[in-house]
């Protein structure tokens, strides 16, 4: 494991201070742990949408001729 420095400003550090009291963990845990939620949650948004492919337009060329649907449906055009 690598030691670094981090600044904290005075109510950060009471938080921290305090969520280490409430867990009996030390603090350098806590801010690993708050660094990989953070860092885990990041990769996942990232990730593709749980719905993605969940619904069928029935064909499969659909965005590539995305202009030709949308005039076929009448997309944009006011009756």
């Amino acid at each position: 494991m690598r030691r670094t420095t981090i600044y904290l400003d005075a109510e950060l550090d009471m938080q921290l201070r305090a969520e280490s009291r409430r867990r009996n963990r030390p603090v350098a845990e806590i801010i690993r742990e708050i660094l990989r939620e953070r860092f885990n949650a990041e990769r996942n948004s990232h990730s593709r949408s749980p719905h993605a492919g969940s619904f069928s337009s029935g064909t499969s060329d659909t965005a590539s001729r995305v202009d030709d649907v949308l005039a076929e449906t009448g997309f944009g055009t006011s009756s």
